[in-house]
């Protein structure tokens, strides 16, 4: 039985439990072994663990301080896996990343000399480098619950994300197939979509093609008949076109997200704003996914995108106003000194603080569990 420090805390719409990545080098064990029997994975209800048995609340950042030039912290993500024994580390959770910059703070990894203070945070698993603007009055970290985002019933602690130079993290280019939309097979409908490559690989599809209107509520669209099926299949024949996977079977889970889009009508007053219902780990997320909506904002300042025809007036540096199932998320694009910087605000807060436990073998449960 072994001890692992740990703190838990919310970053936007997630729930993830924050490690120094030294405290999860366990002697005979690999980390991907380490994090699936603390999080009581493989189960549905992860009941012997501190997943929360969702894939919003089944995550792990694990950070270290950074000797890299312009870099502060080092910040790793895992998605642990909940009725299977597997960790997903291709991809970055833009709502965890909202915990980095306050964790490194606290563990006195970057100095606070000025009322507001920067965190350069390096996604290894994206190699994003992530601009996190924290307030920090009198040289202190202000904790302060001083604001509200949709999907949360109470306020956090803001931050300020800015993804860096976003555009091909994961792939090597912003359109991975050089086209600024594709037609997929009619095994999935023909359907016509836009692959995109920016904070994470996004599959972006016109709601109208799959028979919703997209503005449903998630509820409705899981009891469309075969809904669901026919997103994941889309997702992972795009998944193979990205570069991502050699075949549709070997596409993770986690990477493409697939969002489906609609105009949002009559309620549209600025001319920036896109409804939009996107698929995590199988299911739709109950808001956006940060790195999702620096996608959608890339791809629809670019024109011919299945995005932009949504929104054909929006400029490369203006931001989307995405509308969710929880409320409205507004993205922000800037740029400095001809580098794009895409981002959001988050909020944060602590929720515990100590150690979790690491109990002795056997490591997967029983065959009559």
């Amino acid at each position: 039985m072994r001890e692992i420090a740990a703190t838990w805390m919310r970053g936007g719409t997630s729930k993830c439990w924050v490690f120094r990545r030294d405290d999860l080098q366990v002697p005979d064990m690999s980390v991907d072994e380490v994090l699936l029997r603390i999080y009581g994975s493989p189960d549905h209800r992860q009941v012997d663990g501190v997943g929360g048995g969702t894939s919003t609340t089944s995550k792990a950042v694990i950070l270290a301080p950074s000797s890299a030039t312009g870099v502060d912290v080092e910040y790793t993500f895992a998605q642990v896996g909940i009725d299977e024994p597997k960790v997903d580390w291709g991809s970055n959770c833009g709502n965890c990343s909202a915990v980095v910059a306050s964790f490194a703070i606290r563990e006195g990894w970057v100095g606070t000399d000025a009322p507001e203070t920067s965190v350069r945070v390096l996604n290894t698993n994206t190699n994003q480098l992530i601009v996190q603007h924290v307030p920090t009055p009198g040289g202190l970290l202000d904790e302060a619950a001083s604001e509200t985002i949709p999907g949360v019933p109470f306020p956090g602690a803001p931050v300020r994300m800015g993804f860096v130079d976003p555009a091909g993290r994961s792939t090597g280019r912003l359109f991975p197939t050089g086209r600024q939309r594709d037609i997929l097979s009619e095994a999935v409908g023909g359907v016509t979509v836009t692959l995109v490559d920016a904070g994470a690989p996004v599959v972006a599809a016109n709601a109208s093609d799959f028979g919703v209107q997209g503005n449903e509520e998630i509820a409705e669209l899981d009891l469309v008949p075969g809904l669901l099926a026919r997103l994941d299949a889309v997702r992972r024949e795009a998944g193979v076109l990205m570069g991502l996977a050699e075949s549709p079977g070997a596409v993770a889970r986690a990477v493409p997200k697939l969002a489906l889009i609609s105009a949002p009508g009559s309620q549209s007053v600025e001319g920036n704003d896109l409804t939009v219902r996107m698929l995590s780990m199988g299911r739709f997320h109950p808001a956006v996914p940060v790195t999702g909506s620096v996608a959608l904002t890339l791809a629809a300042g670019a024109p011919g995108t299945v995005v932009h025809d949504l929104v054909p007036t929006l400029r490369p540096t203006t931001g989307l106003r995405l509308r969710t199932p929880a409320g409205c998320v507004s993205t922000f694009a800037e740029d400095h000194d001809g580098v794009p910087v895409v981002g959001v605000v988050r909020t944060y807060r602590r929720l515990a603080h100590g150690s979790v436990v690491l109990p002795d073998p056997p490591l997967l449960p029983s065959a009559s569990a």
